[in-house]
């Protein structure tokens, strides 16, 4: 028996990132229906999925509402997602972690609502988020990976972009130089950062009002946080007419004054540091869907040339 039901369109499409996606994809049904079967569960709903993993709301068999999460194993920055989750324990505003098996890359977590900080004001999300920091960034434990062992790697690649990308090319240098600096510098690394808090990563809960989910768990710094801040409600963000305003309102930025997150975020987070990991991952971000069209052997379509324009802009906002 496999699942109840299809493995959703929009996780199905990662096939063509390579083989490695394809295989997991194909294994999926029964690799997620195996991990019910042993824990007992019930399914309780149809699936929700993220980029690399798919959720479903199941119930245990003392009748707990709960979700089941597969992620993909190829995943490396979700690699210690239970480590994390079961460091914090519930603490810090996050997702509580019940159950989990690192062999299939099976969690099941207490469940969540639907509802996601998208649906407030963005400065109170902001704020939110800036209390989060503070409650998440605990020194970190001595299985994490590094972000700089991440960013090592990733800032390498970037020497091989071919000069008639569709990046700036003083970006790219940019980035490279600034990414090379953190990896060299040892505040890069010390606390348990997410990697990946934005506003449809919290969820409205019953233990708390909100709670953060989807960790990508790393040794890092606390100013690599805020960038996908940034590149989240960006519709909202252009229909203020002026995205390098808004942007930089929602950072601490090199002017000097204190942007959104700023205001009660840790005052270890200098604006100048902030700002130039949004520079080094924005342009990381770009160079991601460039290599993925090169990996399907395909041109860029319109959604890519899309975010790497976003991405661009984001980058330039923070400094210009």
């Amino acid at each position: 028996m496999t699942l109840p039901y299809d493995v959703p369109p929009g996780l199905l499409e990662q096939a063509e990132l390579g083989p490695d996606w394809a295989d997991w994809l194909d294994r999926l049904p029964a690799l997620f229906h195996s991990v019910i079967a042993d824990w007992a569960l019930a399914y309780d709903g149809p699936p929700r999925h993220g980029y690399c993993s798919l959720v479903a709301p199941v119930r245990t068999p003392a009748g707990l509402p709960s979700m089941l999460k597969v992620t993909f194993d190829g995943d490396e920055e979700s690699l210690h997602e239970a480590v994390a989750l079961q460091h914090w324990n519930g603490r810090g505003t996050v997702v509580k972690l019940l159950r989990a098996d690192p062999h299939r890359r099976a969690l099941l977590l207490e469940r969540l609502h639907v509802r996601d900080l998208s649906a407030i004001d963005d400065l109170a999300a902001c704020e939110l988020v800036a209390e989060f920091y503070r409650r998440l960034h605990v020194p970190a434990l001595p299985q994490l990976r590094t972000v700089t062992s991440y960013v090592e790697r990733w800032v390498d690649a970037l020497t091989t972009l071919p000069r008639n990308a569709p990046i700036p090319r003083r970006l790219v240098e940019q980035a490279t130089s600034l990414g090379r600096e953190f990896v060299a510098d040892p505040a890069s690394v010390g606390v348990i950062v997410h990697g990946d808090l934005h506003y449809e990563n919290v969820l409205a809960g019953d233990r708390e009002p909100w709670l953060v989910i989807d960790p990508k768990a790393m040794s890092g710094d606390p100013h690599y946080e805020p960038a996908p801040m940034l590149w989240n409600r960006w519709d909202e963000l252009v229909a203020t007419g002026n995205v390098r305003e808004a942007v930089r309102r929602a950072l601490p930025h090199a002017g000097g004054r204190r942007g959104r997150l700023g205001r009660r975020a840790l005052d270890a987070i200098r604006s100048e540091r902030a700002r130039d990991w949004v520079v080094v991952r924005m342009v990381l971000n770009a160079n991601w869907s460039i290599e993925d069209a090169q990996r399907a052997e395909r041109a860029l379509d319109a959604d890519e040339r899309d975010w790497i324009t976003r991405c661009i802009a984001i980058a330039k906002a923070v400094q210009d």
